[in-house]
């Protein structure tokens, strides 16, 4: 069954021209990550280097866009970074990207490689519809704080990702809660691409191509659909 999403229109009002794109698959191998996965992420970190062309991930006009959506909702966007760019920041420092599973390696190189935010859910842990809402502060976030669960709160006002049970990502696309992530049992998942102008509707199906692809690749008879997200 597809999983529906939404943006509300608070949200629209507050970035117009938020466009958000799904690759939900069905049927997905994941595991621990390989070389094969490190090679992506480090050839992503190459598209990258020549795509900033000297620059700091920041001063690329899509990073400097969703500085603007951050601080629209009062977030601070040099502290709490949407995740392309700090994803981008680790790929370019000493220590590189991190290798998670296979899965996460996956779309992370994605993002990377486009300079997008990607995220990846579980869907089988996903409660009901996923929306796109500002918070009101009340709602649940599962997480993890000194190597134990924990439980916060968004804050009011904050843009959030959320489902039936509580929150899935904080400040947009900036922290993922532990409830809904991809981990090493996953086999269906949606992931999102999500795009500000001045990236272009081809650019972002360009890189949701590339990651339906290579899902492909990698989990051969898995049904990947690539889809607007609302």
């Amino acid at each position: 069954m597809t999983l529906t999403l939404t943006v509300s229109d608070e949200v629209r009002t507050l970035v117009p021209g938020f466009t958000p794109l799904a690759v939900e698959a069905h049927g997905l191998v994941n595991g621990p990550s390989d070389e094969a996965g490190s090679a992506l992420l480090d050839d992503a970190t190459r598209r990258l280097a020549a795509r900033l062309d000297g620059r700091a991930p920041h001063e690329d006009p899509h990073m400097a866009a969703w500085r603007a959506a951050y601080t629209a909702f009062g977030s601070k966007p040099s502290r709490t970074r949407n995740s392309a760019e700090a994803l981008a920041r680790r790929a370019l420092a000493d220590g590189g990207l991190p290798r998670i599973n296979l899965l996460v390696d996956l779309y992370n190189a994605i993002s990377v490689a486009h300079l997008i935010p990607v995220g990846g859910e579980d869907i089988d842990r996903v409660t009901g519809t996923m929306r796109l809402v500002r918070a009101t502060g009340d709602e649940p976030f599962h997480t993890a704080a000194g190597g134990e669960s924990a439980v916060e709160h968004p804050d009011a006002g904050e843009v959030v990702w959320r489902d039936d049970e509580g929150v899935t990502c904080r400040r947009w696309n900036w922290r993922q809660g532990v409830r809904t992530r991809l981990t090493e049992d996953s086999v269906n998942a949606v992931f999102l691409l999500e795009s500000l102008a001045p990236m272009t509707g081809t650019e972002l199906d360009a890189a949701g191509t590339e990651l339906a692809e290579r899902l492909e690749k990698l989990s051969p008879g898995a049904r990947v659909t690539v889809r607007p997200a609302l």
